[in-house]
């Protein structure tokens, strides 16, 4: 049983940066990749089975883990502030890397071309935040701004904002967007009302809502598509 030894103490197969070397890193299990990042774990648990308490606090779904703060991460029994920014920074690495390597839309056709849009940005946060995306009259994709930054359940948005952006970059079309990190993808009264809201004034100063959409981390709820628009 490894429990309570200290990797330098495993045999050398065993060891997380020895396997890398040996087998690819293909070959590590997520416990052993964490492990690496965290660089030790403490007297009672090795990295590695430090790194599996972490992912199995969050189901072993990597997803949620994203969703982790600093100080989610620092509550965890030898996982200091170092060991806390390692980890987050990695993931974020691999969540920029996924926007890069995205095949993003310059022109918004349908919900779908939102989303994709939208979701690297929003899909991982454990916040809300309430982002817009400005168009041309060609449905061409002229920027994307993030409005407002809220807690875990709620945001304030400033639709004065919203148009001030827009009368600047001369933009002729906007789609809302906000994340719910709960997962629940139904709008609930507050969303209804903000949408109805920012469309009308949209209608008296001739700039179309095109779209609302809630995004969570793997899909979406559009009110065009449902006709709530």
């Amino acid at each position: 049983m490894l429990s309570n030894y200290s990797i330098k103490n495993w045999v050398q197969e065993d060891r997380p940066r020895e396997k890398l070397i040996g087998k690819g890193i293909h070959s590590l299990t997520n416990a052993e990749l964490f492990a690496i990042l965290l660089g030790s774990g403490h007297k009672e648990k090795s990295a590695v089975e430090l790194g599996a308490e972490i992912l199995h606090s969050v189901s072993n779904d990597l997803e949620l883990f994203a969703r982790l703060s600093l100080e989610d991460l620092c509550k965890f029994k030898g996982v200091g502030e170092a060991k806390a920014i390692s980890l987050l920074a990695c993931f974020e690495l691999g969540r920029r890397r996924k926007i890069v390597n995205q095949n993003i839309p310059r022109y918004v056709k349908s919900s779908e071309d939102a989303y994709s849009i939208i979701a690297p940005l929003l899909g991982d946060l454990n916040v809300e935040e309430f982002h817009v995306i400005y168009l041309n009259n060609g449905n061409k994709v002229l920027k994307t701004v993030r409005i407002a930054q809220g807690g875990i359940t709620a945001t304030v948005v400033d639709a004065r904002l919203i148009f001030k952006i827009a009368f600047e970059i001369y933009a002729t079309a906007i789609i809302l967007v906000h994340n719910h990190p709960s997962g629940q993808l139904t709008p609930s009264r507050a969303d209804k009302d903000l949408t109805t809201r920012i469309a009308e004034f949209g209608k008296m100063i001739e700039i179309n809502i095109l779209d609302h959409l809630i995004v969570t981390s793997n899909n979406y709820f559009s009110f065009a598509d449902q006709n709530m628009l």
